[in-house]
């Protein structure tokens, strides 16, 4: 009996970690169809919004299955305010502003940047909330950092100028994320973390459209055909379906291990970048990336108890050592 219960426990653990792998790996594929799509001449507001308008129904889908098995008590309006404030916050801000920087720098530089989304959450726990940082924790942070100055050296090369620009929207979105992570910490013990990915996903569905229409009212309508099926290949297979395998991983193998498994997704973007983009892969750019990865593996396993806020990821990019996008 115990021999049959280790081999059970053994087969859930990988499963688990493939399944964390593969979700990994699928929301970093969000910023190779972004890459794709502007080529096709789309801009970042009709991208945004036709991604979260076709992931939309497939998380109210998600709720209605989650629903039918348990009973959900019902949400005070003061809760949607912040759920509303959140989806504004970690899905709709943070996603559009990702995509904008998406035009100026590589996909690798990106996912690097992203990747370093718990060192923001670290930071705002010791400035805003007072929360002690040991000397491990500041050492981790310096060699993450000190890698995404490598790589964007590698960017920057070759972009100039419009580097420092892109650099400066993505890490505004790993900031915009890291907020979201630190307000949804609380929410998701209360009203669990379906709820919260499907209310705060509605709401930056609404404020995509909405700011798309503004931009461009009929733009939506107006695109090639590729730029649709792009937009649903994002908002399936690096959207929705990652996210489900996520969150199974979370339930079968806990939250640490889920971003360790989920230092394959910058590893895959910069391969996916090379294939499927034709950008560049150079020894500073992979040294940058070790120097990243390192610090944000030594975080996750020397920081358990701050997990908490992390197991709630983004429909965006799994990133970020905890997001491990």
């Amino acid at each position: 009996m115990q021999t049959a219960s280790t081999a059970h426990q053994h087969r859930r653990y990988l499963f688990g970690i493939l399944m964390a792998g593969i979700g990994s790996m699928l929301f970093s594929g969000k910023a190779i169809l972004v890459k794709l799509a502007f080529a096709y001449g789309a801009n970042a507001e009709t991208l945004l919004a036709l991604r979260m308008l076709i992931a939309l129904p497939l998380f109210w889908g998600i709720y209605w299955w989650e629903s039918r098995r348990q009973t959900m008590s019902p949400i005070s309006w003061l809760d949607r305010a912040k759920l509303f404030l959140l989806g504004f916050l970690g899905y709709f801000l943070s996603s559009y502003i990702d995509f904008l920087g998406l035009q100026y720098i590589s996909v690798g530089l990106e996912r690097i940047v992203l990747y370093l989304t718990p060192t923001i959450v670290l930071m705002i726990s010791y400035f805003v909330l007072q929360k002690p940082i040991s000397r491990f924790q500041w050492y981790a942070l310096v060699v993450g950092y000190l890698g995404v100055f490598i790589v964007f050296i590698q960017d920057a090369s070759s972009t100039g100028a419009s580097a420092w620009l892109g650099m400066a929207l993505v890490f505004g979105s790993a900031c915009s994320y890291a907020i979201y992570m630190i307000g949804s910490g609380e929410m998701v013990q209360r009203i669990g973390s379906v709820r919260l990915v499907v209310y705060a996903s509605t709401a930056s569905a609404v404020l995509s459209i909405l700011l798309s229409t503004i931009h461009n009212p009929t733009a939506i309508f107006e695109q090639v055909q590729e730029i649709y099926w792009l937009s649903l290949l994002n908002a399936s297979l690096c959207t929705v379906i990652p996210m489900l395998l996520i969150m199974i991983a979370i339930n079968r193998i806990g939250s640490p291990l889920v971003a360790q498994a989920g230092i394959l997704g910058p590893v895959s973007t910069i391969f996916m970048g090379y294939f499927i983009l034709s950008e560049p892969i150079t020894w500073v750019q992979i040294s940058g990336m070790s120097l990243v990865m390192a610090a944000m593996w030594l975080l996750v396993r020397n920081d358990g108890p701050r997990k908490k806020s992390s197991d709630i990821k983004r429909p965006d990019d799994f990133d970020g050592a905890d997001a491990l996008n």
